[in-house]
């Protein structure tokens, strides 16, 4: 069995920054390991320097020689925080190493603004594109970003303010940990005018109440668009019927190029829309009572051209007395007063019309399909669990999404 290697996270202010522990095992090391440069800054005499290659493969070989013990690696701040120490004890086995971390300059950005980052979208830009982390920035609450001197903090800034997210406010975290520590506060458009140090991070943290500003309306589809295409409200984003969801849903409303469709509880309209434009010949009704809403219904509704779209600001079953009855109607965002609009809802369907009602809550789907059956409505229950993956710097993940219900019925 191979000597076990320590590796030491370090920051910028080297050997104090370094706990006495981490400094007894660097003097006592035969052989180090890591950045040429940091390597060169930490080694004492009589040591063998070993400069690590960027490019993780190569760098695995080189623990697989023979190096001379005891063998400290040496990595920037915590060096398992996405870090190449990450990529070893995944590649020759966690047995190998012991790992004494630093504090990473994420987490020291995200400190010096005072701001959680349990939750916030990490990403680099070294390792993806610019076009992609600001498309993801867009729906984000807070954003850290390791920036690089071909892609720095102005370029991601002037991204932003291209597209339109200027809702964020910027911090730019320069030489984090030196004396010569900086941070630099401003909106896009102030921070696309400024140069900083080629050692920066950047933390974006979002304006409150702000919506969203949808993506570019190239490439739109006819039904299923992404849900950043659509302005959603804030803070209650997520109330917005997801892509896939609202898919089958409409598949399950059956619509035909002159359907008459209700859609109850429209919120910013993105089933409404669709449906407006898979019936283009018919006539769709968006029925919302919350105000914000009902102007972002009015808003995307414009955005994706749908004129055969009527906006109604009121509260089912009210709001519905003198609309057409439906061949399809669509009952969402309701709560638990999901079995009223059900009960009064379903003797306005025309024959051979379906009505699909999308749920949350298990509590509401019962009391939903327990009154379905009590009315002999014969009823389909199909829950959808769905799972979106996300970059967080080089590691994939699969975000689960809540389950969400729909229900299924059609009028004899």
């Amino acid at each position: 069995m191979p000597d076990k290697i320590t590796i030491i996270g370090v920051s910028d202010d080297g050997l104090e920054g370094l706990t006495r522990q981490a400094r007894e095992l660097l003097t006592n090391a035969a052989t180090l390991v890591g950045p040429a440069g940091l390597v060169a800054k930490m080694a004492h005499e009589g040591q063998t320097q070993v400069a690590l290659s960027a490019n993780l493969e190569q760098a695995a070989k080189t623990f697989e020689g023979g190096l001379k013990g005891p063998v400290v690696m040496l990595a920037s701040g915590d060096p398992l925080f996405y870090g190449t120490a990450r990529f070893l004890c995944d590649r020759l086995g966690k047995e190998r190493f012991e790992v004494l971390p630093h504090v990473s300059s994420m987490q020291l950005a995200f400190a010096r603004v005072k701001e959680s980052w349990d939750e916030a979208y990490l990403t680099n830009l070294a390792t993806q594109s610019l076009d992609r982390v600001v498309e993801r920035v867009r729906s984000a609450e807070k954003v850290g970003v390791f920036t690089t001197e071909e892609t720095p903090p102005k370029a991601l800034a002037k991204a932003m303010v291209d597209k339109g997210i200027e809702y964020f406010t910027l911090y730019v975290c320069e030489n984090l940990g030196s004396r010569d520590e900086r941070v630099t506060r401003g909106k896009p458009s102030e921070i696309l005018r400024q140069d900083f140090s080629p050692l920066n991070v950047v933390v974006l943290v979002r304006d409150a109440n702000v919506p969203d500003r949808p993506a570019d309306m190239i490439g739109k589809r006819l039904f299923g668009n992404p849900d950043e295409m659509f302005l959603q409200s804030r803070p209650k984003r997520g109330l917005l019927t997801p892509s896939e969801v609202r898919a089958i849903a409409l598949c399950e409303m059956d619509l035909g190029p002159q359907s008459i469709v209700w859609d109850v509880g429209a919120g910013s309209g993105s089933v409404a829309i669709e449906a407006a434009r898979i019936a283009s010949g018919g006539r769709v009704f968006a029925i919302e009572m919350d105000a914000e809403d009902y102007n972002l219904l009015i808003e995307n509704s414009r955005r994706f051209g749908t004129a055969n779209l009527t906006p109604i600001l009121g509260e089912a079953p009210g709001a519905w007395v003198d609309l057409p009855d439906p061949d399809a109607m669509f009952i969402g965002g309701t709560g638990r007063s999901v079995t009223q609009l059900i009960e009064v809802g379903w003797p306005r369907l025309r024959h051979g019309g379906r009505m699909v009602i999308n749920i949350a809550s298990m509590e509401n789907l019962v009391m939903a399909q327990r009154l379905l059956q009590k009315m002999s409505v014969e009823v389909h229950v199909l829950m959808i669990n769905l799972a979106r993956s996300t970059q967080q710097l080089d590691e994939l993940r699969l975000d689960a999404a809540n389950p969400s219900f729909l229900l299924m019925a059609r009028r004899s």
